[in-house]
């Protein structure tokens, strides 16, 4: 029984977990809309929100916290330089999740999730 477990664990390991989600929200932060599974892109929301909100403060402190999080060095640039700027007056609800449908070899529910 899961009782008061509130990690989605998705099936994988930690790690592998991990490097899922942070590839995932480096990719809706570059391409600014991806097409994935519902349970994926409702765990990965709020880590792309998370990091919107850190990258409104603009420090060096928030660049290196960005980086850490990220893999490379390309999503961490448009969250400061483009993202950032374009949601400074919004106070969250960053991300929008659209129903597409089911996908048809196992009949998961697929989901776009974009920025707003």
């Amino acid at each position: 029984m899961r009782h008061r477990n509130a990690v989605k664990t998705l099936g994988r390991r930690t790690s592998t977990r991990n490097a899922m989600l942070t590839s995932l929200a480096s990719s809706i932060i570059l391409h600014e809309k991806v097409k994935t599974t519902e349970t994926k892109a409702k765990v990965v929301r709020s880590l792309v929100e998370r990091s919107i909100t850190d990258g409104k403060k603009s420090t060096l402190a928030t660049r290196r916290n960005l980086m850490k999080r990220f893999a490379s060095e390309n999503p961490v640039n448009k969250i400061l330089d483009v993202l950032a700027p374009r949601y400074m007056d919004r106070n969250g609800g960053y991300t929008r999740i659209i129903k597409m449908g089911t996908r048809r070899g196992d009949g998961a529910p697929v989901v776009q999730i974009e920025l707003v």
